[in-house]
Formats: structure tokens, C-alpha cells, sequence
């Protein structure tokens, strides 16, 4: 098994919309890596998304809109035998590629994720980057924009993605956690500072909060999108 998974080919999976000013940074940081593939899935971008990943020469394919549509449908187009979902505002780290074969081949490992890094200098970034990185540790909850990775036999048998509106990624891992250990790899990707820059460190860090205690108390996923989105865009 771990000879297979050390050669095994990885499936890089950037759900996308109007993505024009992130998404050759990201893939960028997948460029030079041994047996890989990138999948840039697009939701419906009215932007150059589509354009720029095509002259990237990876592999563009179109799907509905929502991040869970988006990555099953990668998912679903991948020839690698292991799957790593890449926010398109997300850089990886060079030499990732070795990183993610080596932590799957680990014993009773189901799934892996990387520390976050937030590409701003505001000292309270620091401190969410901590809390971030603190509950991937040790309650292995790593989210979305920490690189998530595993293989796609087990993506297929715990169903992929919940086609949610809102939580897939915290849904996707609760399940992978029925199955095993989720890995933390120490170093980091670094993901944009904008969503909390657009409403402020604190205002975004509570609105989070709140939604996954609103979700682990039964509102409807549909309920909280509505309300999040409302939240997020409102003028200060």
C-alpha cells in the first residue's frame, strides 16, 4: 500500500468563481511537482477565470455553482489516485506533493490538511492563524482553505462532499474522522487575508464562530448561507 500511494498521482481539484485575480497565483504553487494534475472547476465566472486557467494548460471543466457541487464534480474528472481540494485564493507549499504522499502512507491516516498562514501582517491574523491551527491539531477539524487531502477510494466511500450551501468541508471531515486520523502537515499554505479584511478580523472570526454553533444545533444549512451571506456583505 505504501509503495502505491508513494507514486500515486495527485488530483488537484480549485473550485472557482470569478477567480481571475487568484487563480494563477494558486496554480502556480502546484507548477513543478512530480505526477499531478490540476482540475480547475468553474462555476458560471463572468471574469477571465476561465481564460487564465486555460492558457495555464490544466484542465478546465464547468460545473452548477457551490463549492461542494464543484469539488465533487473534480472529483468525479480526476485520473489521480489521491485527491487535494485547493481553494483558488490558496497557495500550496513547494514540495507539497512529497508532503502529501508521505503523511498518507502513515498509519491509520484517512486524510491530511496543512497549517494555515494568512497572507497579511495584521498581529490579529496571528492570532487566528493560532486558533486555527490549534484546533487542526488537536481536534483534527482542519477546514476548507488548508489544502484537504486524501484518496479517492475513501472520497468515494464516505460520498464525496455533502452537496450543501454552506459547512460541506466541516461535514466532509466529520465523516473522514468515523474512518481514522486526520494528519496535519507543519508547514503551510497561505490563503488571502480578504475575507476578513473586507469585514474586519474580529466581526469575521465571531460570524464564523456562530455559524458552526448554529450548524451543530440543527439550522438548516440553506438557513445559515442566507443569514452568512447577508452578514458578510453588509456595509459597515
Amino acid at each position: 500500500m505504501s509503495e502505491s500511494i508513494n507514486a500515486a498521482k495527485i488530483s488537484i481539484i480549485i473550485p472557482a468563481i470569478n477567480e481571475a485575480e487568484n487563480i494563477k497565483k494558486a496554480i502556480a504553487t502546484t507548477q513543478g511537482s512530480i505526477n499531478i494534475e490540476v482540475i480547475v472547476v468553474d462555476g458560471g465566472s463572468s471574469d477571465d477565470t476561465v481564460a487564465i486557467a486555460q492558457s495555464l494548460n490544466v484542465k478546465v471543466i464547468s460545473s452548477s455553482p457551490g463549492r461542494a457541487v464543484q469539488m465533487n464534480a473534480g472529483a468525479v474528472a480526476a485520473s489521480g489516485e489521491i485527491v487535494l481540494f485547493l481553494h483558488a485564493d490558496t497557495c500550496l507549499p513547494t514540495g507539497f506533493d512529497e508532503m502529501v504522499r508521505t503523511a498518507l502512507q502513515q498509519p491509520g491516516i484517512v486524510a491530511g490538511a496543512f497549517k494555515l498562514r494568512i497572507d497579511a501582517s495584521l498581529l490579529s491574523l496571528r492570532w487566528v492563524e493560532w486558533g486555527v491551527n490549534v484546533r487542526s491539531h488537536f481536534y483534527q477539524m482542519p477546514y476548507g482553505d488548508q489544502a484537504i487531502f486524501l484518496t479517492k477510494t475513501v472520497f468515494q466511500q464516505i460520498d464525496g462532499f455533502p452537496e450543501l450551501p454552506i459547512m460541506e468541508d466541516f461535514e466532509l471531515v466529520r465523516r473522514l474522522k468515523a474512518k481514522g486520523r486526520i494528519t496535519i502537515i507543519s508547514t503551510p499554505v497561505v490563503t488571502s487575508a480578504r475575507r476578513w479584511l473586507q469585514k474586519g478580523v474580529f466581526k469575521t472570526t465571531l460570524l464564523n464562530q456562530i455559524v458552526i454553533i448554529a450548524y451543530l444545533l440543527g439550522v438548516s444549512p440553506a438557513r445559515i448561507r442566507r443569514w452568512y451571506r447577508r452578514e458578510k456583505f453588509k456595509k459597515i
